[in-house]
C-alpha cells in the first residue's frame, strides 16, 4: 500500500508541477490513507484519489482597477471550485501578495475535508487575489473589490459557490464585494457571501468563530487527559480575528495568553495579553504589533524574529497566523519546553517536518488545521442557514451550536483514529473521516 500511495503522490505532483504548497497538503492527506485504502480497495478501483485531487473547476482572471491617484493597476484573481459532492463550494477569499494558484489549491483541497468534518452540507473551494490591502485607502479597496466581483459574480451563487473572508478580507471587503454583486445581479441574494454585517444578513459569532472553535477543540483535547485550560500558559501567533478571538476564549476559560504577532514581529507579555489594547491596535487602528508593546508596559518584549515566539515556554501553542510559520526547530523548542497541546488555528501553519515531530512526540497532543479551525466555516454554514430561513439567531444560541459542532469534530477524529488502530492521532483521524465522507458521496453520484 505504501508503494501505491507513493505512486499516487508522484502522479499528482507531476500533474501539478511547481505547486509546493499544494503538494504539501496532498501528501499530508495521502500519507494517512493506507489503512482506509486497504479496508476499501474499491476506492482504488474507481480512481477516487485521482478524482479527488483534481479540482472540478479552476478560474484565473485579470482584475483591472484605478487607484485614488488615477493609476491603473492589474492584479490576478483566483477561484478554485474544488469539490461539490457534499454541497455548494464553500471557502474564503484571501487578498495577499503571496496568493498564487498553488496556495489557493492547497487551501481548497484542505477545505474539502474541513467542511466534511463539520457534518454540514458544504463542499470545498477557495479563492483570492495577489492584491495587497495594507496601506490602501478605503476608496482603493472598494475599487479593487468591485472590479474583482465583476468577474467572480459569474461563478458564484447561494446554491453554487459561497465565498467568505480569509487573510486580508474582513467585514469591509465583504461589504464592498456584496454591494457589487447585488448591483450586478439586481437581487438581494444574502446567501451568496458569508461574513456579512449583522444589519444585512450576517451572523453573530462569525468574527469570533474560528478563534473560539480552535479553543473548543483544544479544550476537548485536554479533556482526554482529564485536564482543562484553567491556569495554563498559552502562546498564540497572529493578531487577526483568529488569534484575537482565540486569545479571548482562552482567557475566558482561565488561561494566560502571553504572545501575539504580525508580519513585523512578536510581542511577549509575561503578565498576559491585554485583549482590549490588542483589539484597539490591530482591529481598530490596523497598526503594527509594536504599538502594543510601546503602550503596554516595560515588561513587554518585542522581537522582530517571528520564530522567537515558539521559544517561550508554554503549555499550549496555537499557531493562528499563516501557512508554514512553525518549522521543525520551533517544534523541537516547544517540545523541549514542555508544551502539552499544539492546535493549528491557521491553515497548515506547521511545516511537514514540524507536524511529523509533534505527531510523534508522546507528550504532545497535536490538532491539525482541517479539524481545529473548522469553526469558521461551520459558522459560515450557520449563517447560510439563517439566510435561507430569513432568520437571525442570538449570540448564545449560535455559540452553543458552534461548540456542539467542534465537540463533534473532535470526537469523530478521535473515534476514527481509534477505529484504525491509531488512538490519539488526530491527523490520521481527521484525514480518514473527512476523506471517507466525501468519497462515499462521490461514488454514489457516479463519475462526474
Amino acid at each position: 500500500m505504501h508503494s501505491t500511495i507513493e505512486n499516487l503522490k508522484r502522479e499528482v505532483f507531476a500533474r501539478n508541477a511547481g505547486e509546493p504548497e499544494f503538494h504539501q497538503a496532498v501528501a499530508e492527506v495521502l500519507d494517512s490513507l493506507g489503512p482506509v485504502l486497504e479496508r476499501h480497495p474499491e476506492y482504488l478501483e474507481q480512481d477516487i484519489v485521482q478524482r479527488l485531487c483534481e479540482p472540478e473547476r479552476q478560474i484565473i482572471f485579470r482584475v483591472p482597477w484605478v487607484d485614488s491617484n488615477g493609476k491603473i493597476n492589474i492584479n490576478r484573481g483566483f477561484r478554485v471550485e474544488y469539490n461539490s459532492a457534499l454541497g455548494p463550494y464553500k471557502g474564503g477569499l484571501r487578498f495577499h501578495p503571496s496568493v498564487n494558484l498553488s496556495i489557493v489549491k492547497f487551501l481548497g483541497f484542505e477545505q474539502i475535508f474541513k467542511n466534511a468534518l463539520t457534518g454540514l452540507p458544504i463542499g470545498g473551494g477557495k479563492g483570492g487575489s495577489d492584491f495587497d490591502p495594507r496601506g490602501r485607502s478605503d476608496r482603493d479597496i472598494m475599487a479593487f473589490c468591485q472590479s474583482f466581483m465583476v468577474e467572480l459574480s459569474r461563478h458564484i451563487g447561494e446554491y453554487t459557490d459561497v465565498p467568505a473572508g480569509d487573510i486580508g478580507v474582513g467585514g469591509r471587503e465583504i461589504g464592498y464585494l456584496f454591494g457589487q454583486y447585488k448591483r450586478i445581479q439586481n437581487r438581494f441574494e444574502a446567501g451568496v457571501l458569508t461574513g456579512k454585517g449583522l444589519s444585512w444578513g450576517g451572523s453573530l459569532v462569525r468574527p469570533e468563530a474560528t478563534g473560539y472553535g480552535t479553543i473548543f477543540f483544544a479544550r476537548e483535547m485536554f479533556r482526554t487527559r482529564n485536564e482543562s485550560f484553567e491556569g495554563k500558559t498559552v502562546s498564540v501567533s497572529g493578531s487577526g480575528n483568529v488569534a484575537i478571538y482565540a486569545i479571548e476564549k482562552a482567557q475566558q476559560l482561565g488561561a494566560k495568553v502571553v504572545t501575539a504577532s504580525d508580519s513585523s514581529g512578536v510581542v511577549h507579555d509575561p503578565d498576559g495579553i491585554d485583549l482590549e489594547l490588542l483589539k484597539q491596535v490591530k482591529l481598530t487602528e490596523r497598526a503594527r504589533i509594536r504599538e502594543y508593546a510601546d503602550r503596554r508596559s516595560s515588561r513587554v518584549e518585542f522581537h522582530e524574529t517571528l520564530s522567537d515566539l515558539w521559544r517561550v515556554p508554554v503549555d499550549v501553542a496555537l499557531p493562528c497566523a499563516t501557512e508554514n510559520e512553525l518549522d521543525e526547530a520551533s517544534a523541537r523548542a516547544l517540545i523541549e519546553n514542555g508544551v502539552q497541546v499544539v492546535a493549528e488555528g491557521a491553515n497548515m501553519p506547521c511545516t511537514a517536518d514540524a507536524a511529523t515531530l509533534l505527531r510523534e512526540s508522546d507528550s504532545v497532543l497535536f490538532g491539525p488545521a482541517k479539524a481545529v479551525n473548522a469553526g469558521g466555516v461551520a459558522t459560515s454554514a450557520l449563517e447560510m442557514q439563517q439566510n435561507a430561513s430569513r432568520d437571525s439567531w442570538s449570540f448564545e444560541y449560535t455559540e452553543t451550536r458552534l461548540d456542539e459542532i467542534m465537540v463533534s469534530v473532535h470526537d469523530v477524529c478521535r473515534k476514527t483514529a481509534a477505529d484504525y488502530g491509531s488512538e490519539g492521532d488526530y491527523v490520521l483521524g481527521a484525514n480518514i473521516a473527512g476523506f471517507t465522507k466525501v468519497v462515499e458521496a462521490m461514488i454514489a453520484q457516479g463519475v462526474v
